[in-house]
């Protein structure tokens, strides 16, 4: 009953992502929008937008627009950029002292050692594990994936069927992959498949 919560939950939070995203990715067209149309003001320092503004928005822009991308690929690199962004505008920008503007340098020169060192490969997908029995139809519809299936068949006998056309061993371990899964089976009782771990991509 929890793995089916936490898949419930999961979609609800991808939708709110989803939906933040796009507000922003409008917010940022409208920003252009209304850059685009006071363009012919930009010569004039006493009128928005000057050239300090310009560079303020475009900065504000571009960190949105990686802020987006940070929703939706949800990996360490985005979050970088945005950091990277970040301080760059408060760099640029800010005019502060030599001493503000070295601490800045230096934040910058941290971001790129640590993503070159300390940076690891994440694991960017999903496991469930579902009883054999399971509905196949069940499972495509919870976790949204398209496992392909003949009449009612369970993971159990898709996992059997798949095995047999790839003359694998039945057994714990033995795995099955496609482009946008995977099942492995996951525990055996008697000789018998009890537990298939489906694991979904989410790159």
């Amino acid at each position: 009953m929890v793995k089916y919560f936490n898949a419930f939950l999961k979609v609800i939070t991808t939708a709110i992502e989803l939906v933040i995203s796009f507000i922003l990715a409008a917010s940022i067209i409208v920003m252009i929008g209304r850059l685009l149309l006071d363009f012919h003001n930009i010569p004039y320092l006493d009128v928005y937008p000057n050239y300090d503004d310009l560079l303020t928005n475009c900065f504000n822009l571009i960190i949105g627009v990686e802020l987006i991308r940070m929703l939706y690929k949800h990996n360490p690199s985005t979050v970088f950029e945005v950091l990277l962004f970040a301080i760059a505008r408060q760099v640029i920008l800010a005019h502060d002292d030599a001493i503000t503007t070295l601490i800045g340098v230096i934040a910058i020169a941290i971001l790129f050692a640590t993503r070159k060192f300390l940076f690891v490969a994440f694991d960017k997908s999903e496991k469930v594990i579902f009883r054999a029995n399971q509905s196949v139809h069940h499972v495509n519809q919870l976790l949204h994936v398209h496992i392909p299936y003949k009449d009612d068949e369970t993971l159990g006998e898709v996992m059997i069927r798949k095995l047999e056309a790839e003359q694998q061993e039945i057994g714990v371990g033995a795995c099955v992959y496609d482009r946008e899964f995977g099942l492995r089976i996951a525990k055996m009782n008697h000789g018998k498949i009890t537990r298939i771990e489906l694991i979904r991509s989410i790159q």
